[in-house]
């Protein structure tokens, strides 16, 4: 098959490598529908993050081809989408809704995704059928669901995004942009989304946003303020995990309200006394996409969201390097792989 490797910082090939095969006997063999890019692999191509000879992706849809003899819950022949961590779904962890953190978790990122055949652990606690075969217009949304839908929507819940509520969105990448999205689905009155990118703005617009921000740092949670009476929004969603962006987020935040924070964290250490002061609610980290996957599905198959414009670029695999390209130089916000 042919698979994505990072050799180095910014040195991406498609290369053909041995099909995966079922090691355990809760493994599932899927043919990728679709694949795509997500902003944290630009982390190790930029350097951020060591990286030698690495297959790449943890995003994916596609048809289930092989099943282990534990499998029970997905068939030959389904049309499937995973979460980026492979979980059992029966843990005591996974049970309260945070099977990001299964006892029997495995990153999907370790096996690859952006390839044209993977290895799904624990298949039935991690893929999700759809209700039939998709129409081709859906994959592009049913990809999104596999992460960045979920961890957007799980930033809106851990912020505690409700009916009535002021919301403002750090990060203008593709969670953020699907952290707006849920905003809107869960009932925010007003959403405040910051970005200076025109087309970002547009989509923002067209997912829910209210209000636009295009400030930064302080100057940018002073607008917040201004646009909130002097108390800052309800819940704030962090999407980007950098310093600046973790503390933007808090102090744009009013005493009593909810940060929900997914943005893969960099270097971000947040001073315990701004901290004490701020009287503001953090939650977040790596989402639990798997809670969420039955209901985005459904959504997502009733036609009632579009997840999937946030792919504004698509190529085919053997062009990836080029799509990683796009969005280091952000002339993307997220590239769609076909195989």
């Amino acid at each position: 098959m042919r698979q994505v490797v990072m050799h180095g910082p910014g040195n991406v090939r498609v290369e053909d490598r041995e099909d995966p095969k079922i090691i355990e006997p809760t493994d599932a063999i899927i043919r990728l529908a679709a694949t795509c890019i997500c902003g944290s692999d630009l982390w190790p191509y930029r350097g951020a993050e060591p990286v030698d000879h690495q297959v790449m992706g943890h995003e994916y849809v596609g048809v289930v081809e092989e099943i282990g003899p534990e499998v029970r819950t997905v068939e030959v022949g389904d049309f499937v989408v995973g979460s980026f961590w492979a979980s059992d779904n029966t843990c005591e962890i996974c049970q309260a809704g945070y099977q990001a953190y299964c006892v029997h978790r495995v990153l999907m990122g370790t096996l690859g995704t952006q390839s044209e055949l993977a290895r799904i652990p624990l298949a039935d606690g991690t893929l999700v059928a759809t209700p039939g075969m998709p129409d081709p217009e859906l994959i592009p949304s049913l990809m999104a669901a596999s992460d960045v839908l979920g961890t957007g929507w799980f930033a809106a819940v851990a912020a505690e995004v409700g009916s009535g509520k002021t919301v403002a969105v750090v990060g203008d990448g593709a969670v953020g942009l699907l952290g707006i999205l849920a905003a809107k689905q869960l009932g925010a009155e007003r959403i405040i989304a910051f970005s200076r990118h025109a087309d970002r703005q547009a989509l923002a617009k067209e997912f829910g946003a209210t209000d636009i921000v295009e400030e930064r740092g302080e100057e940018g949670v002073t607008r917040v303020k201004e646009l909130t009476g002097s108390l800052g929004a309800h819940s704030v969603i962090e999407a980007v995990g950098t310093q600046e962006a973790m503390m933007q987020a808090i102090h744009s935040t009013r005493a009593g309200g909810h940060v929900g924070f997914v943005g893969v964290s960099h270097d971000v250490a947040i001073p315990g006394d701004e901290l004490f002061m701020a009287g503001v609610h953090l939650h977040g980290g790596p989402a639990p996409v798997r809670q969420y996957l039955p209901e985005l599905v459904q959504l997502i198959w009733d036609r009632k969201i579009n997840p999937g414009r946030v792919f504004d670029l698509t190529l085919p695999l053997a062009r990836a390097a080029e799509g990683y390209q796009a969005m280091d130089k952000r002339t993307a916000i997220k590239v769609l792989l076909t195989v």
